[in-house]
């Protein structure tokens, strides 16, 4: 009889990339386009670029039970933001206020700017 022979899978994409490159930053403004907060409007708290992840104010909110870690503390159930893959999300329009998509423009200085499709208004970065 053979004996049995363990193979690794082999991941046929090849290796994953460690960070992604994500259209979207702390601090902007975006619109939830998929799942059960279709609609939502909210700001970036978050960006995960790692797992593709953003947390957005207001939107999938989860409650957490919380125990006390001292006799003085509160404990109890707390609720708040969990991460949404960021592909459910869209950058709003400075002009009309309606989602975009994102182009990228170089300026003479070599400085990236962002471009909203619709109205090909730059899109400011929150600082």
């Amino acid at each position: 009889m053979k004996p049995l022979v363990y193979r690794k899978s082999r991941n046929v994409r090849g290796r994953e990339p460690t960070r992604f490159k994500l259209h979207v930053g702390k601090g902007d403004v975006v619109r939830v386009i998929r799942g059960d907060d279709k609609g939502k409007e909210g700001k970036i708290l978050h960006v995960y670029p790692k797992t593709f992840r953003v947390t957005v104010e207001g939107v999938n909110l989860v409650k957490k039970h919380k125990r006390a870690t001292t006799p003085q503390g509160e404990s109890g159930i707390i609720e708040f933001p969990a991460p949404i893959p960021a592909s459910k999300v869209m950058l709003l329009d400075p002009k009309s206020g309606q989602p975009t998509r994102v182009r990228r423009r170089k300026d003479t200085d070599g400085t990236v700017e962002r471009i909203a499709v619709k109205s090909g208004q730059a899109i400011p970065r929150p600082r």
